[in-house]
Order: C-alpha cells, then structure tokens, then sequence
C-alpha cells in the first residue's frame, strides 16, 4: 500500500438499536444525493436488507464493513476501492456505537470508526428525557473509541421547549434536533426491515434531515479528514470463464457484493436468474443465497428450476446455498403446510415462531467435496427462524467452532457436489477461487 486518497466520510452512529440511525443515515444520503453528490454508501455488520435501501438511494452498491468476517485490512480494502469516484461516504453503524464482538469494541462501529480513522455522528433518542440525553453524550464521548464524536443529532424531540430543556445542558457539537414524525421508518418483519424493492420510494427522510439537521456542517467533517492507503487490486485471472447461475429474487435476495465480485475476479462470469419466475439458464455452477424463501414456496414449488436444479446437483454440478438457499435444496418446507423443494439434500426444514439462530459464525471444512477442502476456513454469521431435521445418513463438511450451524456445531449439509449452510458467508480468496475452479472443471467435463 503505497499511494493515499482522499476521501471525504461520516459516520453514524447510536446510542443503541432503534435510535433511529438507519432513518438518519438514509435521510443524509437521500439530501447529498439530491445536492448532486455521488454518495457511496456502506454498513457496519452483517446485514443484508439495510443496504438495499443505501443502493436504491444511491445508485451505487452498498458494501459491508465487518472486521469479524472480513478483518482489518478487508475492512480498508472494500471501503478505498468501493469508494472511488465517490464525492462522500456515508457509514452506517451497527446497535449502539460500542456494541461488538462479545462485549468488546472489536467488530463494533466504533473498531470500524478506528479503522478507516472516519469522524462519528452520534444519534441520540431523546424522547422521555431533557438533560439526561447530555449526560449519554457525555458518557459515550468519554469512553475509549468516543474521542471520534464528532457531532451529535438529538432524535425524536417532542417540541421547542423540549429542544431548550436539552440545550441549557449541552456542551457537545449539535449537528441536528430531528423532531418526531411517524412513518420515517421502514417496516420490518422476522429477519428485519422490508427489501427496499418491496417499498415505495419515499424522500420523507430526506426532507425530514435537510430541514432539521446542519448538513453543510456535516459535509464539512467530512472532507476534514486524512488521506487513506490505496490497497493494490487483485490479480486478474486469465482463460476460459465458467458460469455460475446466482439466484436473484424476491425469494433469494441476501447476498455481499464483496462475494459476488470476488467471484468474477476469481474467473468467473456470473448469470442472475429467477427460481420463481425463469427457467434454469445454462451454467456450470449455482450460487443460492438467503432470503424469504418460506415466503414464496408454493411458487417454488410450481417452479420448473426447482426440478432442474435438482436434476443437475444429481449430474454433480457444484451447487453452493446459504440460509434460504438451504431451505431451498431441502426435500420440503413446512409452513402453513409442507411444501415440496428441489430435494437434493436428505433433510426436511421447518419454519419456527422464534429465532433459531443470531451471531456470527466461524469453522473450517471437514470433509472434501470439489470446492470445499478440509482446514479451509469459513467465517460469517447466522440468522434464522428455521430448523432442519436431516435423514440419518446426512453428511456434514464443515465444523463450526462458533455459531450453531445445523446440527450441534456442524454446518454444510453436503450431497453430491451440493452444500448448505446456515452461515451466510463472507468468501474468502481462496473458497472463490475454489469454487470457480469446481465450476471450470464441471464445464470441461
């Protein structure tokens, strides 16, 4: 790393979940954007949904900044690269500023904040409380990783006098006082927030921070900050290309860009379809990521890619799913009722009342199949409001030493040249290469 870039960038931050950071951080990006500014966005954790509400914004990819699953370098590696030819970038945090990876700062918005040596925006819910909210202030800007307070925006203030109760008592840079408005946020279900694709396009956040909120301020702590290193590019992998089908829906929907990337930089080129809607298109390769698909099964069910993906995993194609791609490759669903799947997999998955699953995840292969080698690490994490009861004769490749996987500490479900797993994983360089090399080698044959 031997060349720097500038790059103008925020943090936000919260006090805790729900503080309203997430409406906030859309909200500045929805004003930037509109200034005609080219806005990357990015989130702290592992988190699929919020992100595609940053993209829609945007216009351009959303990236994760996980130093669990990515680590340090990953960290500046995806936030330089993805931020060229960006005039600002807008991070948004994770649960409340500190919050990290068992009760240390480590994968905590603040450990990313010290990361990318980025300036935070506190948001702060004041609602029920006036001078109490500056003795959080104060609380949070006094703790390690708080020297990075750069401002603090005041959320959900019921009126000007409760604006004044707070301001006789306040020492920190105010950079906002968001007054309460119901219907800002998004709504949620059981694995969080809505897609943004299953919403209208609302500019209420927007309109809501440009009036309540110093934004010319906020773009000035921006660009105040140090030049970054330029991480070098990975190397460009020459000769025939193998196709990997990644499964793209309202039913298969959770997926990094960083992974979707590293597998065309690894060699491959990659082909988006549809379980629900489109025929299975010629491929040497499948990628099933997580979403919904509980959700959509009776039209997976009718799907005729549901029965050519199980026919092909029986022709040994490499087929590698995540969460709901697990579901997905099971012999059935049960939900309202049980639903048909592709059956490639000798298990039977069941929709819960309850999350199964939250945290992150870590393990190492196992067992071989043509992607998956044994000491090969996966990192990741889990959530999940299913449960899989496997046939007795179920292979795993994959042993976790943290997280729950499927069945007590094992994950991978492997048949053929088929894995699932509840890890959502962030690839590393050398299951990519891995997996595309599976996929050469199934296209020769």
């Amino acid at each position: 790393m031997s060349r720097n870039h500038q790059i103008p960038r925020i943090l936000i931050a919260g006090t805790h979940s729900g503080c309203g950071k997430t409406t906030i951080a859309r909200g500045l990006m929805q004003t930037f954007t509109s200034q005609g500014l080219v806005v990357q966005p990015f989130k702290v954790g592992p988190d699929f949904i919020d992100p595609t509400h940053h993209t829609a914004i945007c216009g351009r990819n959303s990236r994760t900044l996980d130093p669990f699953m990515m680590g340090e370098e990953g960290v500046m590696e995806t936030f330089v690269h993805a931020s060229g030819g960006a005039d600002i970038a807008v991070i948004e945090g994770v649960m409340g500023m500190f919050d990290g990876l068992d009760g240390t700062l480590k994968a905590s918005t603040a450990h990313v904040a010290d990361i990318l040596d980025t300036p935070v925006i506190l948001i702060v819910d004041v609602k029920g409380m006036s001078r109490s909210a500056n003795a959080i202030v104060n609380g949070f800007a006094g703790s390690p990783g708080g020297e990075r307070i750069a401002g603090v925006i005041f959320n959900r203030l019921g009126s000007d006098h409760h604006r004044t109760l707070i301001e006789r008592s306040a020492g920190r840079n105010i950079l906002g006082w968001m007054k309460r408005r119901p219907g800002l946020e998004v709504k949620s279900r059981h694995l969080g927030l809505f897609m943004a694709s299953e919403v209208d396009k609302d500019t209420a956040a927007g309109e809501a921070v440009s009036e309540d909120c110093d934004t010319g301020a906020i773009l000035e702590i921006a660009s105040n900050t140090s030049p970054l290193p330029v991480p070098e590019p990975l190397p460009g992998v020459t000769g025939e290309r193998p196709v990997i089908g990644v499964a793209r829906d309202e039913a298969f929907c959770f997926y990094y860009q960083d992974n979707l990337d590293l597998l065309v930089a690894s060699g491959a080129e990659l082909v988006f379809f549809s379980p629900i809607h489109d025929h299975l298109p010629e491929t040497d390769a499948i990628y099933l990521g997580g979403g919904y698909p509980e959700l959509h099964a009776g039209a997976l069910e009718a799907s005729p890619a549901t029965i050519a993906i199980a026919a092909i995993a029986d022709q040994g194609m490499p087929i590698y799913a995540e969460c709901g791609g697990l579901l997905f490759l099971t012999r059935g669903i049960l939900t309202d009722r049980e639903y048909r799947m592709a059956g490639v997999l000798p298990a039977c998955a069941e929709m819960t009342g309850s999350v199964q699953a939250l945290g992150y995840s870590s393990g190492r292969g196992s067992s071989k199949n043509s992607y998956i080698t044994p000491g090969m690490k996966i990192k990741g994490h889990e959530f999940h409001y299913s449960q899989i009861e496997c046939m007795p004769d179920a292979r795993f490749i994959i042993e976790l030493s943290r997280g729950k996987g499927i069945s007590g500490c094992r994950d991978g479900l492997s048949e053929h040249e088929t894995t699932g797993s509840y890890t959502h994983s962030y690839f590393t360089r050398e299951f990519s290469v891995s997996f595309v090399n599976a996929a050469r080698k199934y296209k020769r044959q």
